[in-house]
């Protein structure tokens, strides 16, 4: 071979090299925070195993059995930092049993799985704290015992890292507390024992007694009484014991300020730096790198309305991996679900007893609504209402009380305000037309958003800010138009005057009932208005500011509009049509919702609350909006089937059938890692829960509520109570008796309010259930 060839043919490699080099890099990309292990460029015969010296490019080795490229079976590996792993592996992840050593000398020795701490094992501090037990994903989860630095010890359940569940810990001083926790604190029944021998038994909250407790002294003397911190809540009787003669002057409140001082939760030893952390990107591992999907809407796309025509983003990204932190072992998470988790296939229905098969498809979101800019022809109807709202909310006012009198709640409270477009003395000048502006009780909405926590600035920069309103949709069977703030807290709604009429009939029990029950389903009123418009026709446009149900981050799916009837509640469009913006019905519903058992029966107690406050108003035809965000869903547009396990802790079974570790559900997943989404879940926002997959048999209209087919879909709700100012009036009277004459009586939606309320809770506490 010449020089110059030979010249060739080097450069010719050289070139081939970088570039399968880039390709590699560009492969790994999403692993980019994680360390790459280069190894021997030399391929292996697939399936076989051998033993292996290898030493990495960035100062780590290995060694140990080796297959495709990747360690198969047992091995060490020593990074270049002083930590190591010794034990078992699959496909270059840690699997199976294993001990993992940091430089400071604290050890893990137990489980793992998929890189992470997961099964039995016991991690041993630098500092001798100790904690034997279950892991899941790198957290204690389970039943584990501790251990700690400073001579206290723990025995019990532990849930996301914390003690969580029935458990006895004991100081080191003798004292103990054997009950409830939760989120590493007593909290529940529980009883807290000195080494004195002075008990107390009773509630807990926090840390601290509250509620019904008992403390009893060594010599049997006891108080019983109402706990709380706040002395001015504290009550109680105290009765000595026969031994105890002569007054003794004790006050409650020391339980709180000396006895408790002792019996301080220790913080234990941080983990430096997790096992998954530290896992290497092999070669064998391109198997991995497929589209993923993600929970939440990516930034950039708008949320969504309460509207059945809204929606956002399209719901897909690329799955990423980070390498310190909650982030990595989520999107750990995600991976190990897309791949365990199959998604729904019609195949998997049992035919054979007469089920109908219903494919789930998502289609791609669209942005809500029409922007209204100059041109639109309710442009200037759109500045008048922000020009009215900003000086209603905007006019100095005495602060308000909670508490009003009855002359704030009269339907004449309104006031009339000119707005002359040179501007007048409590007026700006404008670009609109000259428009008359009403305010319906202004009192009474001033002090409903200061009870809804509606800061007064951010309401107003919300609606009459920069950003132009948006119009979601023609009118539909109300003749209502709706506006949606671009910020999408909030709706508008044009209303009939007779609809004006009801709602200000019914506000003073409406206020009452939203200020008994924080965690109401019905929608939330802040503001009602109207707009004269000067002219010949003098047309008026009244309309009232509602919450948005649907103002989240997180995509909606699905929404159904359901009301418990059967007549005319089909939406009359093929699966391949339906988007996130269709607004589906009763007869369209196949879905049982399965909450979380303090959730159901919270939503239980509120369903029945609302409905017989609606009752008593005489409304009717009201509907309960259901949103649902499926949490995974696949490439294709399918959502991801989960196991049939409750939102909570799971027990599944291994390989060999043997019950396993406790697992988290995907609810608690992404709560373990972004703890504020605990404090952002209400009743009907945010929730998360199981989407339990019905089909019908033959007689459609016949079965409201399908038959469960054991597929489960990990989502997170939000609902809400709307259309809440249709009376049972002349109109509604004679609709009823039409369409009683043509078909089932039960099926029409018009019927007496005392009949829609019972329809209407028998139905919805079908379509959900407790997560058993």
């Amino acid at each position: 071979m010449s020089k110059e060839f030979s010249g060739i043919v080097k450069a010719w490699e050289f070139t081939v090299k970088k570039a399968t080099a880039k390709k590699r890099a560009k492969k790994n990309i999403i692993f980019a925070t994680m360390s790459v292990a280069h190894v021997d460029d030399d391929l292996d015969t697939p399936g076989e195993v051998y033993y292996a010296e290898k030493v990495l490019n960035n100062g780590d080795i290995y060694t140990g059995q080796w297959s495709d490229n990747c360690p198969n079976g047992h091995g060490k590996y020593l990074w270049s930092d002083g930590c190591m792993y010794v034990g078992d592996w699959v496909k270059g992840k840690t699997m199976g049993k294993g001990k993992f050593s940091w430089p400071s000398g604290a050890t893990y020795e137990g489980k793992f799985k998929n890189g992470y701490m997961d099964g039995e094992g016991t991690y041993t501090g630098c500092s001798n704290d100790t904690y034997r037990g279950s892991w899941v994903i790198n957290m204690k989860h389970g039943k584990g015992t501790r251990d700690y630095v400073n001579g206290d010890h723990y025995e019990g359940e532990w849930r996301r890292g914390q003690p969580d569940g029935q458990g006895r810990y004991q100081w080191i001083n003798g004292n103990q507390y054997i009950g409830q926790w939760r989120n590493g604190k007593m909290n529940g029944n529980g009883t807290m024992i000195w080494a004195n021998g002075n008990r107390y038994d009773g509630s807990w909250e926090d840390g601290f007694p509250k509620g019904n407790g008992t403390f009893r002294w060594a010599d049997g003397s006891f108080y019983v009484g109402i706990w709380s911190k706040d002395s001015r809540e504290q009550s109680g009787t105290y009765y000595p014991s026969s031994s105890r003669t002569g007054t003794y002057d004790w006050d409650p409140q020391d339980v709180y300020s000396n006895d408790l001082l002792g019996c301080q939760i220790s913080p234990g030893e941080r983990i430096s730096v997790y096992p998954s952390q530290k896992m290497v990107s092999w070669p064998c591992e391109g198997e991995f790198l497929q589209k993923q999907p993600i929970a939440k809407t990516p930034k950039g796309n708008k949320r969504n309305s309460v509207d059945g025509r809204l929606s956002n983003g399209d719901g897909y990204s690329w799955g990423s991996e980070a390498d310190a932190g909650s982030n990595s072992v989520y999107s750990e998470q995600q991976r190990e679900s897309s791949e365990g988790m199959r998604s729904f296939s019609t195949d998997d229905l049992d035919n054979s007893r007469g089920f109908t098969p219903h494919c789930i498809k998502i289609q791609p979101n669209k942005k809500p609504g029409t922007t209204i800019s100059k041109g639109h022809k309710n442009y200037e109807l759109m500045l008048n209402l922000q020009l009215g709202i900003r000086h209603s909310v905007g006019r100095p006012a005495p602060a308000t009380s909670l508490d009003l009198r009855a002359t704030a709640f009269d339907t004449k409270e309104k006031i009339w305000t000119k707005f002359p477009t040179e501007g007048s003395k409590h007026t700006p000048p404008h670009q609109s037309t000259e428009f008359k502006w009403k305010d319906y009780c202004p009192l009474v909405f001033r002090t409903l958003r200061k009870l809804f926590k509606v800061d007064p600035a951010d309401y107003m920069i919300s609606i009459c800010g920069n950003d132009a309103l948006r119009e979601l949709s023609s009118p539909g069977k109300s003749g209502s138009f709706f506006y949606l703030t671009n910020d999408d807290k909030y709706m508008i709604k044009t209303l009939k005057k007779a609809e004006v009429k009801v709602l200000l009939g019914m506000l003073p029990a409406y206020y009452n009932h939203v200020r008994a029950f924080e965690n109401t389903l019905v929608t939330k009123f802040f503001g009602l208005h109207c707009v004269k418009l000067n002219g010949p026709a003098q047309k008026k446009v009244r309309f009232v500011i509602m919450g948005n149900l649907f103002c989240t981050e997180y995509a909606i799916h699905r929404r159904f509009d359901l009301k418990g009837s059967s007549h005319g509640r089909v939406t009359e469009k093929p699966e391949s049509q339906i988007d996130p913006t269709t607004t589906l019905k009763d007869l369209d519903l196949n879905f049982i919702f399965r909450l979380q058992k303090v959730w159901f029966q919270e939503f239980c107690r509120q369903v029945d609350r609302d409905c017989d406050f609606l009752e008593q108003e005489r409304i009717m035809d009201y509907s309960l909006l259901v949103g649902v965000h499926f949490r995974e869903v696949s490439g294709s547009g399918e959502p991801v089937t989960t196991e049939p396990r409750s939102s909570g802790v799971r027990t599944p079974t291994d390989q060999d059938g043997d019950v396993s570790t406790p697992r988290l559900s995907r609810a608690d997943m992404d709560l373990l890692f972004d703890p504020s989404g605990w404090a952002s879940i209400r009743l009907g926002i945010n929730m998360p829960a199981k989407a339990e997959l019905t089909v019908r048999r033959g007689d459609f209209e016949a079965q409201l509520v399908g038959e469960p087919t054991g597929q489960y879909y990990d989502v997170i709700l939000f609902f809400g109570i709307i259309d809440i100012l249709q009376n049972y009036d002349i109109s509604k009277k004679l609709e009823h008796a039409y369409k009683a004459f043509q078909y089932d009586p039960t099926s029409i939606s018009a019927v007496d309010p005392k009949q829609y309320s019972k329809r209407f809770r028998d139905f919805v506490l079908k379509v959900f259930a407790e997560d058993t």
